[in-house]
């Protein structure tokens, strides 16, 4: 196999790389609706929020001399609310953010960011200087946080922020943020909706003779449902990071037997191979998306 990619594909690769900006098809869940909530929880408040500057992070959090730094966050005019809830004792944190996750992948929904423990920061500043919600201040390593967007058919832009804690005291909460974006604002990782493109979804990948794919149930749903579609292109993208001590070309042939191993899968789940198209580009492209990294296959799903 050439080091040397025909213009051609690398053409294509450039045409999918922009398709692949977009967030994601608008689904039948309106998206200014706020996520239902945790049935094992119990509301507590509920926050209107109205700001020309409210802050939302796409990375983790520190604090540097009392001011709050973030490798890419935006102050955003937004409108909408945040609510607090208790989880009940009988249930966990980690079930509650399955619940919201799945909740946001069926909407269609991309996340932009999450984290979990002490990659996310300090708990204290999430608590008291993110999201004025002394309640929230835990233990650092039992906490996690994401962020989605999503654009709606009307042009509207949407962000949902889920942060879960357990306190010292092992009682353990959820904070949802769901607001709407003023016009003009940028938001990294969100691009224009496309209605005929669904995804990246991001699905990492480990081994060498055997693979195996860290991919969400809601996820594998959603391509096959769409797959059905009646002329629907399955977009297979292969990528692998160069490690310190291979070439190019072993890369990229890492990189193809992930994408056709995944291939396979699609294929018993129903997805026929016509349908798909394999686009290999090993560590060639770097995405500065920090949801995006890593040895991963993303898979996008074109429709008519």
């Amino acid at each position: 196999m050439s080091d040397t990619l025909p213009k051609i594909v690398v053409f294509h690769l450039l045409f999918i790389a922009m398709l692949s900006m977009s967030s994601g098809i608008a689904s039948a869940a309106v998206p200014e609706t706020v996520p239902e909530a945790f049935a094992q929880s119990v509301l507590e408040e509920t926050v209107p929020i109205e700001s020309s500057g409210h802050l939302v992070l796409f990375s983790a959090v520190r604090e540097v001399n009392n001011e709050i730094r973030s490798d890419s966050m935006a102050r955003l005019r937004v409108t909408g609310e945040g609510r607090l809830y208790q989880i009940s004792r009988d249930s966990n944190r980690r079930d509650a953010r399955e619940h919201y996750l799945g909740l946001l992948r069926d909407r269609g929904a991309r996340i932009l960011f999450e984290c979990s423990g002490i990659r996310c920061g300090r708990s204290n500043v999430w608590a008291n200087q993110i999201f004025n919600q002394a309640v929230l201040y835990g233990r650092d390593a039992t906490q996690d946080y994401l962020v989605a967007g999503q654009v709606a058919d009307d042009g509207s832009r949407w962000l949902t922020s889920v942060y879960t804690v357990t306190r010292g005291n092992l009682r353990e909460y959820v904070w949802v943020e769901h607001l709407q974006v003023a016009a003009g604002g940028s938001i990294p990782g969100l691009g224009t909706v496309n209605n005929r493109v669904f995804g990246p979804v991001v699905v990492p990948w480990k081994g060498g003779v055997t693979y195996r794919f860290d991919w969400q149930a809601t996820d594998r749903r959603k391509v096959n449902d769409l797959a059905r579609a009646e002329g629907a292109k399955v977009v297979l993208v292969g990528y692998s990071v160069l490690a310190a001590d291979e070439s190019f070309s072993d890369a990229m042939g890492r990189a193809r037997k992930a994408a056709e191993s995944l291939s396979e899968v699609l294929v018993k789940t129903g997805v026929s191979r016509q349908q798909q198209e394999l686009l290999i580009v090993g560590p060639s492209v770097v995405v500065t998306d920090p949801g995006r990294q890593g040895d991963r296959v993303e898979v996008m799903v074109i429709t008519r």
